[in-house]
């Protein structure tokens, strides 16, 4: 099976009550831990790609990562996205280098020039086969190049998106409901909620259109203390409960970002393993059980949380 677009993908989700994984790639081996926990269990998955990522990897090589999981899966539906596009030339370059989906990130624009710009990319998106997701109101925390104080962090205004949606022709909107990028998303002794008053309200604006969360790695406390048995320093990292992530997934929330986890995953088992084994130094025995960790992380997340195995 070829790349697929998001398309199909979220109008089955919407009408299933589930939601499709977002899964942020930077090597081999998470490209490989995704995709084999996905075949297994069937699900649908998007393997999204930051401006940092491409950075870091090279988008030949990330692309070539990703058509190799398709080869070695060829009846899983996989969707290539760019996350937190920047601007119109990052998205224009992953939409010419064979992306199927494109994240435009003008969130922190005034309103106004937000649509002028999510519209510029829609439709160059469009006429090249490919589907755009946008943004309103902004996220707190770090990802990459996305720095957003929590000062400057702003809820979406449900009022804004029908108008949005229909002024820049996107076929996806994230909207801030509380999640945050990073894995220090709350301070411990703090109930993290999400405002799921702002998220019915923006699926009663725009009905039947399907919306995204950002910001939504759960920070799993054991691997964050296994990262501080074995040397590491994360005091206070606390993410997204994830039955509040669940509830939302059966709701107009169609694809849900996960990233922090997965890095949490990784380090967390090359600490260990290093501890463990201070004589080893080939990568392909510590980045061994570091993929077989990520692979149990996604299909933890597949089953209960997003509850999208069994349908691809």
């Amino acid at each position: 099976m070829p790349l697929v677009t998001t398309k199909e993908m979220f109008e089955k989700a919407y009408k299933g009550g589930y939601a499709i994984g977002a899964f942020n790639v930077n090597n081999m081996e998470i490209v490989q831990g995704i995709t084999e926990a996905c075949a297994e269990e069937k699900a649908p998955v998007i393997l999204q790609v930051s401006k940092g990522a491409r950075a870091y990897a090279n988008h030949n090589y990330l692309v070539k990562l990703v058509e190799a999981a398709i080869a070695c899966n060829p009846e899983l539906p996989i969707a290539l996205h760019l996350d937190h596009g920047p601007d119109f030339e990052t998205c224009k370059s992953c939409i010419d280098g064979g992306f199927t989906s494109v994240m435009i990130d003008a969130s922190s624009k005034p309103f106004a020039e937000n649509i002028e710009i999510t519209k510029k990319v829609v439709e160059y998106a469009h006429e090249h086969g490919v589907v755009v997701e946008a943004e309103l109101g902004t996220l707190a925390g770090v990802e990459d190049d996305v720095k957003v104080s929590a000062e400057d962090s702003s809820y979406t205004h449900p009022e804004e998106v029908a108008e949005f949606v229909e002024k820049t022709g996107c076929d996806s909107l994230a909207i801030a409901i509380g999640t945050s990028h990073g894995a220090y998303k709350f301070k411990p002794g703090t109930k993290p909620q999400l405002r799921f008053d702002v998220l019915h309200e923006c699926e009663k604006m725009i009905p039947g259109f399907p919306i995204v969360l950002h910001g939504s790695s759960s920070v799993p406390q054991e691997y964050v203390e296994m990262i501080n048995k074995f040397g590491g320093a994360m005091p206070g990292a606390i993410g997204i409960p994830e039955d509040q992530l669940r509830e939302a997934a059966r709701s107009a929330v169609c694809k849900i970002n996960i990233d922090s986890d997965l890095r949490l995953a990784m380090t967390g088992t090359i600490r260990q393993f290093f501890a463990e084994h201070p004589d080893k130094f080939d990568p392909r025995e510590y980045l061994k059980p570091a993929r077989a960790n990520i692979k149990e992380m996604v299909r933890h997340k597949l089953i209960d949380v997003l509850g999208c195995n069994g349908k691809a």
